[in-house]
């Protein structure tokens, strides 16, 4: 069940594949880590997909710095969101990363470990005590200390379901799931009810969902991947039968958040994640589920909820530190955030911000009531999938998921293949 970022074009979280040359603990990057320096000279920031929606705002906030900082100026670069692990894996082998750049947790992790990411705890630690403790935390590698991106925005949301589809296979649509347990029946009977006609899930669990049901996911020292335990293996054996009975959609196999979103638009599909922009979207696109629509929290075994995290990498190469530290800061810091916050469906992950009465105060709106609880289960919530987990750990993972689904190995069998092929592929990360 996978919070989908289409609100900013982040349709998944990618992992660079740095040559293995790169790879190392830094040594010398050719830049300097001292901030503390006149914040001058020309830089280059880098933003993911974002320049359609936002062109007003980016550019209001560039000025506004070199209106503070007259002798720093900044060139904005925006990258598509297809491609964009290569565009950076290139110009990292290339030398040619820019100053700042956006990026997610998994992203920077190589760059860290390859000695291109600033170590913000060494260059900019006056700064942590102005962000969430956990979204500070979300940037740090296991096994190397430092903290490599200024966190950014985050975003979670809850499920929303389809109340008339419940209500036809006689369940009370007033009382939706809130365990694991409760899914997997009321899916069952979905199924059941509709002669396989309505699936409740459109996705296949990614590591995320591990995470949410209690999995464990690597050892303590992040050397190796622990997904394949007892509970793991129960997991993916309830979705086998999830599968089989059709309670998963037949297409999950395949399945993108975008056509999981066109599976539940159509009644197909009777839960799907989402956030607060997705009401707009059904209000407009599908009237009649708009008015069916149900809002319930995501489905943890952890009471923790699953949160996405992007943050602004200072590239450990630039001739310019103070002014590439000085902007990634500005950029993120708390009035900026606010500022971004509300001209889209995400979230803050500066200290305090989500105690504005824009998260707090309800105003009979969905939307509104959307984006409090998020807001507030992003208390405790958890970046659950871990920072070492690259792309092709991902597409080992559900390509060993899709055997077991299918009958093709044992769930336990799928998740010790998936586990050793992650293992290897973090061995080779160096």
């Amino acid at each position: 069940m996978r919070i989908s970022r289409r609100a900013l074009a982040v349709a998944a979280a990618v992992a660079v594949v740095l040559p293995l040359s790169a790879c190392g603990s830094g040594g010398d990057t050719g830049g300097s880590t001292d901030a503390s320096g006149k914040v001058e000279g020309d830089i280059t920031f880098q933003t993911w997909n974002l320049r359609a929606n936002f062109k007003d705002y980016f550019e209001g906030v560039i000025a506004d710095f070199e209106k503070k900082y007259p002798d720093a100026h900044v060139k904005w670069v925006d990258q598509p969101a297809e491609g964009y692990a290569d565009k950076i894996s290139a110009d990292a082998a290339g030398g040619t990363l820019p100053d700042v750049v956006n990026v997610s947790p998994d992203l920077v992790a190589p760059l860290a470990k390859a000695g291109l990411a600033l170590d913000l705890d060494k260059s900019a630690a006056k700064y942590k005590k102005e962000y969430l403790e956990g979204a500070w935390a979300s940037h740090q590698i296991p096994g190397t200390e430092g903290t490599y991106a200024f966190p950014w925005y985050l975003n979670t949301g809850p499920l929303f379901y389809n109340k008339s589809l419940f209500k036809d296979a006689g369940l009370d649509a007033s009382k939706p799931p809130t365990t694991y347990d409760e899914l997997f029946d009321d899916a069952l009977e979905l199924a059941d009810k509709s002669d396989g006609k309505v699936a409740t899930l459109a996705n296949v669990p990614t590591i995320e969902d591990f995470g949410r049901y209690g999995v464990p996911l690597m050892n303590d020292k992040g050397t190796a991947f622990t997904f394949n335990d007892t509970k793991g293996v129960e997991l993916l054996t309830k979705y086998k039968e999830l599968y089989h009975a059709k309670a998963l959609d037949p297409q999950a196999l395949t399945a993108t958040p975008e056509s999981a979103g066109k599976k539940f638009l159509t009644g197909a599909v009777a839960m799907n994640p989402g956030s607060a922009l997705d009401l707009g979207n059904f209000k407009k696109q599908a009237p009649s589920l708009y008015k069916n629509i149900g809002i319930t929290d995501q489905i943890t075994s952890t009471g923790k909820v699953n949160m996405y995290v992007m943050g602004l990498m200072v590239n450990a190469q630039t001739k310019h530190t103070a002014a590439s530290v000085a902007f990634a800061h500005f950029v993120t810091d708390a009035q900026n955030q606010m500022s971004f916050a509300k001209k889209v469906a995400i979230f803050p992950s500066t200290a305090g911000s989500l105690d504005d009465p824009y998260f707090t105060k309800e105003d009979g709106t969905d939307e509104t009531r959307v984006r409090i609880a998020a807001a507030k289960s992003l208390a405790n919530a958890v970046n659950y999938t871990p920072v070492l987990f690259s792309e092709q750990m991902k597409t080992e993972l559900r390509n060993e998921v899709a055997k077991a689904l299918q009958g093709k190995e044992s769930p336990k069998t799928a998740l010790d293949n998936a586990v050793k092929a992650c293992d290897r592929l973090l061995q080779q990360q160096g």
